[in-house]
């Protein structure tokens, strides 16, 4: 079967892919455009999860794409409704037709001489392969493994005599009712089966190692909807936007500027919610946004500690044993379900491998250029969110700036742009060493790097992101161009795929 080729490929159906793929069609019609996507429906992550009271951990006016505002009154939206909503703007712009389902994609090659990526994938369903050639690949495919989470072996488990279950392989027929669950992590999955699960379950107790950052937030906007009964829909969702993401960015700054202040006040809120609690349980042992804060719609998760229905263990796993967990303190968990929220296993660019010319590329010791592109790698965007705000404000603005480059590229007569280290800029230090969630300190090794400065340093800051992928030139002296008339030369010199 021969390749199909289109101008744009875009890896990936959830949140990144759909809005990277409205950007581009809107402003380039023209283009032909396919959308590769290994799950059978559109929705990414929020197909994928179905456990027990999924939801956002951002507000909706900034989570949701910036071309179609997020009309609710909710602050946190369900996984279900964020499913629909993106589904939604799949519908709205036509991108329907543009996906393609049941797709794993193994490697693409660049070729220097062809000036374009050809992408070898596998039809999972039939075993078929099929090829695709794109001028211009743009990989919106997350940075987890979808086939598995991160689930370590705890000792003595194969006595266990109940079920032991990881939530991004949740069984659809669970039933829960009545029985004693136990739930090991302290994330923002656990925060959010604890008081999901508890409406049912006899009781539910979380197993934490260390505590968690916990705030208790409404899960209505009530000024927003009393805006909304004098103003205009569109005035509200702009404001509502705007407001949110200088709350979020300015509780960030403060918790780095002061942390030991911080963590006072968090910890003395979460004691505060849930004061039957002790509050060694709400103590971390890092300091705020080391990791992300968990959110509490309405304080539900300490609303379930109040009323007796969940409760928290702190301390470490010695074994399972056939009616439950045996803790290092000599303790004693009950459990007919034990819920492993260990964590994601970090797969970057959906497990992709890169060549150019046939040759592997090192991502590890590659840098990120204005965190969209990567160094050395032609026509290859790479859409990876921020770990301090809603992911979707980076794939808004990324999507912006893709169709910046490729309007200057189109303008100039160019086939390629490949970011350039022109100087020393690469360091020992990866492109999230400061962010200390254990699924990326697991991965680090995995990481592209950080380099010294801008435009190779990534800041994890939507303001001066912003300014340089919607407001600063496209052509900035590190970008490298080549035209078409350089393609098929016989002395073409390929791109090494190493530094």
């Amino acid at each position: 079967m021969s390749a199909q080729h289109y101008d744009i490929v875009i890896i990936g159906a959830g949140l990144s892919g759909i809005g990277t793929a409205c950007h581009i069609a809107r402003q380039f019609p023209n283009k032909s455009m396919a959308i590769i996507e290994r799950r059978e429906k559109v929705g990414g992550t929020w197909d994928l999860f179905r456990y027990p009271g999924i939801r956002s951990d951002s507000d909706m006016a900034s989570f949701g794409f910036d071309f179609k505002p997020w009309y609710s009154e909710k602050v946190l939206a369900k996984g279900g409704d964020i499913r629909e909503y993106v589904a939604e703007t799949a519908r709205e712009f036509g991108l329907y037709d543009k996906v393609q389902y049941g797709l794993k994609l193994d490697n693409a090659d660049w070729s220097s001489n062809e000036q374009q990526w050809t992408l070898y994938t596998q039809h999972e369903a039939s075993g078929e392969s099929r090829e695709f050639t794109c001028g211009f690949m743009v990989n919106c495919a997350g940075y987890y493994n979808y086939d598995q989470g991160y689930r370590p072996h705890f000792a003595g488990e194969e006595n266990f005599k109940g079920q032991i279950i990881h939530p991004q392989q949740w069984p659809e027929e669970l039933d829960y009712s009545g029985k004693k669950v136990v739930v090991i992590g302290s994330g923002a999955t656990a925060i959010t089966l604890v008081p999901a699960m508890a409406e049912k379950a006899a009781k539910v107790t979380m197993l934490q190692r260390s505590p968690s950052y916990i705030m208790a937030m409404p899960d209505t906007d009530k000024v927003s909807m009393a805006m909304n009964k004098v103003l205009p829909k569109k005035w509200v969702f702009s404001m509502t936007r705007g407001r949110n993401i200088l709350i979020q960015r300015g509780l960030y700054l403060a918790c780095q500027r002061w942390p030991d202040r911080a963590r006072k006040l968090l910890i003395s809120h979460m004691h505060k919610q849930a004061p039957n609690i002790d509050v060694r349980h709400f103590s971390p042992s890092y300091m705020p946004w080391d990791q992300r804060l968990c959110a509490a719609p309405d304080g539900d998760f300490f609303t379930s500690l109040r009323s007796g229905k969940a409760d928290i263990a702190t301390d470490h796993i010695e074994r399972f044993d056939e009616t439950g967990i045996v803790l290092k303190s000599g303790q004693h968990l009950e459990a007919d379900i034990i819920v492993s929220a260990t964590g994601l296993d970090v797969q970057l660019m959906g497990g992709l491998e890169l060549k150019l010319d046939g040759e592997p590329v090192a991502l590890p010791r590659k840098m990120t250029y204005k965190g969209i592109l990567i160094q050395d790698i032609p026509n290859y965007g790479w859409i990876f969110g921020y770990t301090n705000a809603p992911w979707t404000l980076k794939s808004d603005i990324g999507g912006q700036y893709l169709c910046r480059l490729f309007a200057y590229m189109e303008k100039q007569g160019f086939s390629a742009a490949t970011p350039v280290d022109h100087g020393d800029n690469i360091t020992d230090s990866g492109m999230l060493d400061g962010f200390a969630p254990g699924y990326i300190s697991r991965a680090k090794d995995r990481m592209p790097r950080q380099g010294k400065e801008a435009p190779w340093a990534v800041t994890m800051h939507y303001g001066k992101d912003k300014d340089t992928l919607v407001n600063q030139a496209v052509d900035d002296g590190i970008l490298a161009f080549s035209s078409p008339a350089a393609a098929g030369r016989d002395n073409v010199q390929p791109i090494k795929a190493t530094a």
